[in-house]
């Protein structure tokens, strides 16, 4: 069985990563039975009272949202909108991104939707702040996502653990020591990948620089963002939401590359985000070295690195 491909499955207790993806490595079996894991269901998150409460909520909101997504759409006067997925429409909407300067300093705020359309970006509109958590187990294996197929933008593309924005609301606006970031990164590995909170505890992100940069993601979509870099190391329950995700796994160091390798050579239609490839290329094997030695902290200087 391959090591870095892996594929997830709703079972009553536990979630099994397993070889299925077209770009495995044939290279990678001797080591197997070292990094194939079997995540076991915490009893106090599988199900929980929370778990339900979003649930209800989710369907709640989706409905009262069905109601008025279609006259929000043709007011935008914007018709190929309509075959948006109703969660992402949704999000798109609701959520309020922080809009920053280049010296990261808040100067408003928008919706999802707003910041992500190229032409607003393009007009120097859409600045806002994102985060990228890298999360290691304890093996110092890193875990990835493949973004789900009903994302806006770079549907599909395999990134870092998580990747999101902030948003416009007092508990992730608070600047001392990148509280905010943190606090939204906690929220976002729960609603994308399950992970309970308390598997993530804020204080033990680790914010290590930021990182502006603008990427298109085809003629409408885009980023533009002053992303926040988190390193965590944490063994962690997983339970992936599959409006955001669609696949997860586990790499070493020399399974990236070869995921690299095999994104560069165009195997399979395999593609990585653009601001992930930008911090495997500037920052992830130094710091990924300074993850196994524990000494992270050397690593940190919380600089604005302009990266193209």
């Amino acid at each position: 069985m391959s090591v870095w491909t892996r594929r997830f499955l709703y079972i009553p207790t536990t979630i099994r990563l397993s070889a299925s993806l077209p770009f495995s490595s044939s290279s990678s079996s001797s080591s197997s039975s070292s990094s194939s894991s079997s995540f076991p269901r915490n009893s106090r998150f599988f199900p929980s009272a929370s778990l339900i409460f979003r649930s209800t909520r989710s369907a709640i909101l989706q409905r009262a949202f069905s109601s008025s997504a279609a006259g929000a759409t043709t007011a935008m006067g914007d018709a190929p909108d309509a075959g948006m997925d109703a969660v992402q429409r949704r999000l798109m909407f609701e959520d309020e991104c922080i809009l920053v300067n280049e010296d990261d300093k808040v100067v408003g705020h928008d919706s999802k939707y707003n910041c992500h359309l190229w032409e607003n970006i393009e007009k120097g509109n859409a600045l806002h702040r994102a985060f990228s958590v890298f999360l290691f187990n304890s093996k110092y294996e890193l875990l990835l996502q493949q973004r789900s197929a009903t994302k806006v933008t770079f549907p599909l593309v395999w990134t870092n653990t998580c990747c999101s924005h902030p948003l416009h609301r007092e508990s992730e606006l608070v600047d001392e020591e990148s509280l905010g970031v943190r606090n939204a990164a906690q929220r976002k590995l729960l609603d994308e990948l399950g992970i309970p909170a308390e598997d993530v505890p804020v204080d033990q992100f680790m914010p290590l620089g930021r990182m502006l940069y603008k990427a298109p993601s085809d003629g409408k979509w885009g980023e533009h963002e002053l992303d926040y870099l988190l390193f965590i190391v944490r063994d962690v329950n997983v339970n992936p939401n599959p409006d955001e995700v669609a696949e997860i796994k586990y790499v070493n160091r020399e399974e990236l590359r070869e995921l690299l390798r095999k994104a560069d050579a165009g195997e399979g239609g395999l593609k990585l985000s653009p601001w992930f490839r930008l911090v495997v290329d500037n920052f992830l094997f130094k710091w990924w070295d300074q993850v196994e030695k524990g000494t992270l902290k050397d690593a940190a200087d919380m600089k604005i690195h302009k990266l193209e």
